[in-house]
């Protein structure tokens, strides 16, 4: 499963997205929203606080593929969800 991520995540023709890096991932907002809650979410699972590093490495390897196809996409750019209305 992680070499079908990995490729997926490092090969830009695979699904349409060049290669975002982990420092540029930590810059958006929205990716430190999500992270937070897979800390949460994998702390509570373990007992014990993951700590955010961990929880960082273990979205952005599980998750971050898909994430950034949805949410930087072209077409999700485009999207109406993220504009404001125009009133």
């Amino acid at each position: 499963m992680k070499k079908i991520l990995s490729a997926l995540f490092n090969h830009r023709g695979a699904v349409g997205m060049a290669k975002v890096s982990k420092e540029a991932l930590l810059k958006d907002p929205r990716v430190v929203e999500e992270i937070k809650r897979h800390l949460w979410i994998e702390s509570e699972k373990a007992g014990h606080s993951i700590g955010f590093d961990k929880a960082a490495d273990d979205w952005i390897t599980k998750f971050s593929a898909g994430w950034v196809k949805h949410y930087m996409s072209d077409k999700s750019n485009k999207s109406s969800a993220f504009k404001k209305n125009s009133k």
